[in-house]
């Protein structure tokens, strides 16, 4: 009885597993999508281009636009963080340092919630190495762009389609600082500004990308910071800062973190105007306080007005205004050109620098007379003046070529069409004039037998250039 009681128990369990499995013939595996020539792929992106990946994907019995999500993972090691995208394709702009970097795809199937995993990499790269960066003001907002040396691709307002926040505002210069001892190099690009809320930007010269903010230049950064100008001898940034001379720290070695850094600004009881030259043997400045040419020696040591006067023209320890509307000293014969505080014409100064021996430190006035192009010079007038002493200047829609020694002055011919004049920049060899003006860089030939003929026009420039760095 037993027996037959086993026997019927097993009989039960066995109907009962074949009723369970016919259900398993039904079952129907989900479909999987197919991503082709896509995993453990690499792909190359450059830093301020799109970056865009469109997969070929297709999946059995589903639209892989309306029935599949995409997520697109980035890994950003350096900063222990993932950049983390939605959507198909994977579209914006590279914004990330160039190396080579992991990512992930994951593909979700919303029919059932199932996740499919596409690892690859992107080999970010740079593309700023050769060009032209443009530095310029679009209806009061600084903005940044890079011209391709096509010299017709431009990424405007690259900047904030990098970082996703504007430049500060009231920019004064672009200063490209020189890898150190490297004069001519492009490690960083300052945009020095004005703003009283936003600190001035220091960018990395290979990607666009921000590094730091100017405070951070400094050991210890002033409560106020008012940036004024600066340039870089020998691959040194000197810096007028709050109308004081500030040099960089040089006793590091070039590679340590704080090489290149601003400590305190040269002591001495004195106020700078921006316009200072900075030699071998010395610096050469003008105090709108004292209304003086003013000096420091080599190693950046204050000394102020103790040179010696050997002439009559006009007196260099008080030129009787502050208002020194341009200035660029050079060993031998220099110019300077004031506007009197009261009103009337912009006078001119030429002079002899002599401060090579400090036994024999001295300056010796030429002349001081009316500015032949007085009437024409404005508060936003741009100087540039070459190494043979021819000065240009511009005007509104104009830009003029001042030869002091004759007087000669003469109106180039490129015509801007009545646009303002915003920036000019004389090439090194002073063949070249790059001009500003809303929209546009244009490039004239003022070479020897020339006047300022058009030879190269760029377009695309968002607002009006005033600073610009070329990269050959």
């Amino acid at each position: 009885m037993k027996f037959k009681i086993f026997i019927f128990i097993l009989f039960i369990l066995a109907s009962y597993g074949c009723k369970k499995d016919l259900g398993n013939y039904n079952y129907n595996p989900p479909s999987e999508p197919v991503v082709v020539n896509f995993k453990d792929n690499t792909f190359n992106a450059l830093v301020g281009d799109s970056l865009i990946l469109r997969p070929y994907i297709q999946i059995a019995g589903a639209s892989p636009l309306k029935d599949l999500s995409y997520q697109w993972d980035i890994s950003v090691e350096e900063d222990a963080r993932t950049d983390t995208y939605t959507g198909y394709p994977l579209k914006f702009i590279y914004n990330l340092s160039p190396k080579l970097r992991t990512a992930k795809l994951t593909i979700t199937d919303n029919r059932n919630g199932i996740k499919y995993f596409y690892p690859f990499k992107i080999q970010g790269g740079t593309q700023f190495s050769i060009g032209t960066t443009v530095l310029s003001v679009d209806n009061g907002v600084t903005k940044l762009s890079f011209v391709k040396p096509d010299d017709k691709t431009v990424l405007s307002n690259l900047y904030f389609n990098l970082m996703g926040e504007n430049l500060p505002a009231n920019a004064v210069q672009l200063f490209a600082k020189p890898l150190a001892y490297q004069a001519g190099s492009v490690e960083d690009y300052w945009v020095v500004s004005q703003d009283p809320i936003k600190n001035s930007v220091i960018i990395d010269g290979n990607t666009m990308l921000k590094k730091r903010d100017f405070k951070d230049q400094f050991f210890n950064a002033p409560a106020k910071i008012v940036p004024q100008y600066f340039e870089a001898s020998q691959g040194i940034p000197t810096g007028v800062i709050n109308n004081k001379l500030y040099l960089s720290i040089t006793s590091t070695a070039p590679f340590a973190p704080d090489f290149g850094k601003f400590s305190n600004p040269q002591s001495g009881n004195y106020t700078l105007s921006k316009f200072i030259t900075r030699t071998y043997s010395y610096f050469f400045g003008f105090d709108p306080q004292k209304k003086a040419f003013i000096t420091f020696d080599s190693g950046g040591n204050y000394m102020g007005a103790d040179y010696t006067v050997t002439g009559n023209a006009f007196d260099p320890k008080n030129i009787g205004t502050s208002n020194l509307v341009f200035m660029q000293t050079v060993p031998g014969i220099s110019y300077a050109f004031f506007k009197p505080e009261g009103g009337g014409d912009v006078f001119e100064l030429s002079f002899n620098v002599d401060m090579m021996n400090y036994n024999t430190r001295s300056i010796k006035p030429i002349y001081k007379r009316v500015f032949k192009g007085a009437s024409l010079v404005q508060t936003d007038t741009q100087w540039q003046q070459s190494a043979v002493d021819i000065i240009y200047f511009t005007s509104n829609d104009k830009i003029y070529r001042y030869n002091p020694v004759n007087e000669d002055l003469r109106t180039l011919d490129a015509n801007f069409g009545g646009k303002k004049v915003s920036m000019i920049q004389l090439s090194a060899d002073g063949n070249t004039l790059t001009a500003g003006i809303d929209g546009s860089l244009i490039t004239l030939d003022v070479s020897v037998g020339k006047n300022g003929v058009v030879t190269k026009t760029i377009t695309g420039i968002p607002g009006a250039p005033i600073g610009v760095v070329i990269r050959k």
